[in-house]
């Protein structure tokens, strides 16, 4: 009778423990990184702190002015990146997602970008040797990622797995390695660690990458986009976001807020698209 007793107790157990880790299928999370057009870099304005209470964010970092603490879900107002990082393209992907997507289903995001930065820093296993030579600016912000921007993201995506299915992954990076023809490569490196430390099927997980400021914008790296084009021939889950008519800020580099706008919604677009949802209506 006590070994049945037993038994029964550890699977009873079992059982609650499955059921507060149990995953939400209808909890859509997506993974984002990158450098600062990906951080954030345009003041958000008033029209930006609104969202749909079914977008939330997974806070990466502490903020304690914002309230928010590191592993912790919150309503998607920006910032989603670090305390005070501006508007990025995921804030109108999570909008048009939820604009579109069925009531049912929520929407999350993490966002672990660093500004200025080379994809080498998504490396993890040579990132120490980047952050080594770093200029100080920069050491600040992989800092509050507790020096391995990677390594945070993969915490925070094992964390968001315990409530729901990460969905895919948004990249906005380039600007750092500007010509470099073995970026596909070294950013293909990033995602199949990503899809293997997290048991991800890579055919299920789509890698969304934007271009740069565009040549027509006076982008100061628009020559890097003919790179980014080539992504897809290195992953095939991979698919290039125009930046076309994005609007940039006068350094040539960053988007203004406007441009970040049309930029994630574009993001959003294309992800409701691999998910099966064919007639958008941006807002």
């Amino acid at each position: 009778m006590k070994i049945t007793r037993i038994f029964f107790l550890a699977a009873l157990l079992n059982l609650v423990n499955t059921a507060a880790f149990s995953q939400d299928k209808n909890l859509y999370v997506f993974l984002c990184f990158g450098q600062s057009n990906m951080e954030g870099n345009a003041k958000f304005e008033p029209q930006d702190t609104t969202a749909d209470k079914r977008f939330m964010v997974l806070e990466a970092v502490d903020c304690p002015d914002l309230g928010r603490k590191k592993g912790e879900w919150y309503p998607a107002t920006p910032p989603l990146t670090r305390c005070n990082t501006g508007l990025t393209p995921a804030d109108y992907f999570g909008r048009t997602l939820t604009a579109n997507l069925p009531e049912k289903i929520k929407v999350a995001v993490i966002n672990v970008s660093v500004g200025g930065c080379k994809i080498e820093l998504f490396d993890k296993n040579n990132y120490q040797s980047y952050v080594a030579t770093a200029p100080d600016w920069m050491v600040g912000f992989i800092k509050s990622y507790d020096g391995n921007p990677y390594g945070r993201l993969l915490e925070m995506a094992k964390l968001a797995q315990k409530k729901g299915v990460i969905k895919g992954i948004l990249l906005h990076q380039g600007e750092s390695n500007t010509g470099d023809k073995e970026w596909p490569l070294k950013v293909k490196g990033v995602y199949d660690n990503l899809i293997k430390d997290l048991g991800l099927k890579a055919k299920s997980v789509p890698l969304l990458a934007g271009e740069l400021v565009s040549k027509e914008e006076g982008g100061a790296c628009a020559s890097m986009n003919e790179i980014i084009a080539t992504l897809p021939q290195t992953i095939p889950n991979a698919h290039v976001i125009s930046s076309e008519g994005c609007t940039a800020v006068p350094d040539h580099l960053h988007f203004t807020a406007e441009g970040y706008r049309k930029l994630g919604t574009r993001y959003g677009e294309k992800m409701l698209a691999l998910l099966g949802y064919k007639n958008v209506q941006t807002k």
